[in-house]
């Protein structure tokens, strides 16, 4: 099994982290891959870290990176939450506050789909 995995569900790009200990290791390599996906206007990102029970600072610094680098063009990343015990650790420390995490890929594919609200108001009579 490769350590990143890319997946496509319409119009959001799916980065699976298949690791279990992410770490500056591999840190420039999964930078690359979501400075690729901002490069070619993918505004839908979602990082799957639920197989990740360790994350080093370089490794998360990748993310914030891309956090910080995606509104540029107008896009968003969020995540799948990780296993538990590095869940609780992230809490603690609101290392993951900056990003919106979900439980499952289904839950955060539906987080993009927004609900247009066309202008209805009425003028007032008073």
């Amino acid at each position: 099994m490769e350590d990143f995995e890319q997946k496509v569900i319409g119009d959001v790009v799916i980065e699976v982290v298949n690791l279990s200990r992410a770490t500056f290791k591999e840190a420039n390599q999964f930078r690359e891959i979501l400075k690729t996906d901002i490069e070619k206007k993918f505004k839908k990102i979602i990082v799957d870290i639920s197989q990740v029970e360790f994350m080093d600072s370089t490794f998360l610094g990748a993310l914030v990176l891309a956090k910080k680098s995606v509104p540029q063009i107008g896009g968003d990343i969020k995540l799948i939450e990780p296993v538990s015990v590095f869940q609780a650790l992230m809490e603690k420390t609101s290392t993951l506050s900056i990003f919106q995490t979900y439980k499952t890929i289904e839950e955060a594919v539906n987080s993009f789909k927004t609900v247009e609200v066309k202008n209805t108001s009425l003028p007032l009579h008073v």
